[in-house]
């Protein structure tokens, strides 16, 4: 089911930063760190109000938001794999975000996603679980630690791809075309 974090995304200047171990940090007005622009969006990113584009945090997203956060092989960039479904889980994605010293993640995805490109992007998918399949398998075996641990991450990805997101899309598709969640006697759309 699709929930809105706009409400908690306008409210996060007075967030606390999540896992922050020095003590007590505010997130701040979220203009100052999301500052990605959609034209740079990673393509790897699930559809949805929250993504990547030109990120550089220095691989501390996944040590944030584990269950949401995946980096690429290119650059190390950060991609949201799984959108935040709550308030909790928006903060730490938030918190990923504001470790970004780029600037590079947005939330603005609900400006630029249409049932037509999602759709689009959802046939596609088979270009993104090859991906997936190709750097989990390479990172698997790693000597390095993180990128171990960002393969079991990618593995997360590949099983979410395989069972869960589609069902999770149509909710999307649903509240991109009529701004609420559906009731139980509504279909959703079909992703093709």
């Amino acid at each position: 089911m699709y929930w809105d974090p706009m409400p908690t995304v306008a409210a996060s200047a007075g967030l606390d930063v999540a896992n922050f171990s020095r003590g007590e940090r505010r997130l701040g007005p979220p203009e100052a760190y999301l500052r990605g622009r959609w034209t740079e969006r990673d393509w790897r990113n699930v559809p949805g109000p929250f993504y990547g584009a030109l990120t550089d945090s220095c691989w501390t997203g996944r040590d944030i938001a584990p269950a949401h956060v995946v980096y690429e092989d290119d650059y190390g960039s950060e991609i949201v794999y799984r959108q935040p479904r709550n308030a909790s889980e928006v903060q730490l994605v938030l918190t990923a975000a504001w470790n970004d010293p780029c600037g590079g993640y947005a939330a603005d995805g609900d400006e630029h996603w249409t049932l037509r490109l999602l759709q689009e992007w959802w046939v596609d998918r088979g270009r993104l679980a090859a991906w997936i399949d190709d750097l989990q398998r390479r990172w698997s075996s790693r000597e390095r630690a993180d990128e171990r641990e960002n393969a079991a991450g990618l593995r997360e990805y590949a099983e979410y791809l395989g069972s869960g997101l589609e069902a999770d899309l149509r909710h999307y598709g649903f509240w991109l075309d009529h701004r609420r969640p559906p009731r139980p006697d509504e279909r959703l759309p079909h992703l093709g």
